[in-house]
């Protein structure tokens, strides 16, 4: 059974004010490191996609990432560089790669029909 279906009751006869929409991203970005700057979090497409989820990758990228310029800087004494970053990156797939490998598999499994794609969300 599907959300609209559920919660039909509770909006009868509701009103849409206004219909607002983002993009979430659905897979890493190619190019996350350009020059000294990188992407972490939702810019990062660090996003699950089966929930829209994505505060603990953004936590856990926007940790990592600090980390590595702190490590990489030896401690703020020397700048970095987009070959620094890069173990950020490096370390973050390392890490959480297989997990959205994973997530990609099972939602080409399960978003093959609404009570399917409902069933999916639900285990998320």
């Amino acid at each position: 059974q599907g959300i609209r279906d559920r919660a039909a009751n509770r909006i009868k006869g509701g009103e849409i004010l206004r219909v607002e929409a983002h993009p979430i991203p659905e897979h890493p970005r190619p190019w996350r490191v350009k020059d000294r700057a990188t992407l972490i979090g939702d810019a990062a497409g660090y996003v699950t996609k089966c929930s829209g989820e994505g505060i603990y990758f953004a936590a856990k990228s926007g940790r990592m990432c600090a980390e590595s310029i702190v490590a990489r800087s030896e401690q703020g004494t020397r700048m970095i560089d987009d070959r620094d970053l890069f173990d950020y990156i490096n370390a973050f797939d390392a890490k959480y790669g297989p997990t959205y490998i994973v997530l990609d598999l099972l939602q080409k499994l399960f978003y093959t029909s609404d009570a399917a794609r409902e069933s999916f969300v639900d285990l998320c």
